[in-house]
């Protein structure tokens, strides 16, 4: 179960990079990992760094999304319909994805929990 948790949050990440702004501004990227520890333990995911940043990650997105939308509201010729229209499933696809990481943690800790000692 953890490789399909790692496998979810994998794809998380991928499409928030793909995901970086509608527009094309395109946020620096940091030449360290996001999910590297202190500890000196390359390739080791910190899961509460990780999640923070996939939730805000999906924030980014709904934001961008609704941002993108009321620019092609007001006539803004930067934002035709296409571009709406890809943002806001993007952020639909991040959104749904945030809630299945969540469904499948609520439900390992309900296995977790629910074992015999």
């Amino acid at each position: 179960m953890t490789d399909a948790i790692s496998s979810i949050l994998s794809q998380i990440r991928a499409h928030e990079t793909r995901a970086q702004g509608p527009l094309g501004n395109l946020a620096a990227v940091d030449a360290r990992p996001s999910n590297a520890i202190e500890t000196g333990q390359p390739g080791r995911a910190d899961f509460q760094k990780t999640l923070s940043n996939a939730i805000d990650g999906v924030s980014k997105a709904q934001n961008e999304a609704g941002a993108l939308q009321h620019a092609f509201e007001i006539g803004d010729p930067r934002a035709d319909l296409a571009r709406v229209m890809v943002a806001m499933q993007q952020s639909q696809v991040a959104f749904k994805a945030a809630v299945e990481v969540r469904n499948r943690l609520v439900q390992a800790y309900q296995d977790v929990m629910n074992m015999p000692v």
